[in-house]
């Protein structure tokens, strides 16, 4: 009878833990963007050299290749601290010899709401974005022509599915 007691208690110890050391259930979603055409919003189109630069960063976002002409859809980090995040969005990026960039350069800034959803012990909290909300600063030469928003809620990362559109 003791042998069964220790066999069920052994046995509830063991199916009552939970693993805690290894995270592999997640982690804040990026926000997926994709280029499309403006004369044919049918079609893919990608940005000639390419350069994303959160503001008040010096380098460019790690999440994609910098200065690639073949992107028509990309994933960067959203903040998560305040309530919004800008970018540059630079068309056409290059250096002159000064290393000053040659780019034409569009100001677009995110804003939402934060919503932390809890993972697990070992995850932690992630952050997901609720509300989102773009603005473009408008120049004499923007080369974004229009955005819009078709997910304002980011739980997700799938590159398939896009949050943002823009044409251009």
């Amino acid at each position: 009878m003791k042998v069964i007691r220790w066999g069920l208690f052994l046995l509830m110890l063991c199916t009552s833990c939970e693993k805690d050391d290894i995270c592999v259930e997640g982690d804040t979603p990026l926000l997926v963007i994709r280029f499309y055409d403006a004369d044919n919003p049918t079609l893919f189109k990608a940005v000639p050299s390419l350069r994303v630069q959160a503001e008040g960063e010096e380098s460019p976002v790690s999440t994609i290749a910098d200065r690639t002409s073949t992107l028509d859809s990309i994933a960067i980090p959203l903040r998560i601290d305040p309530s919004g995040t800008s970018f540059s969005f630079i068309l056409d990026s290059a250096d002159d010899a000064d290393g000053m960039e040659t780019g034409n350069v569009d100001a677009l800034a995110f804003s939402y709401e934060i919503k932390d959803q809890f993972i697990s012990r070992a995850c932690g909290f992630v952050a997901n974005y609720d509300s989102l909300d773009d603005t473009l600063t408008s120049d004499t030469d923007n080369w974004i022509e229009r955005i819009e928003i078709i997910t304002p809620l980011i739980e997700s990362s799938n590159t398939l599915t896009a949050h943002v559109q823009i044409f251009h």
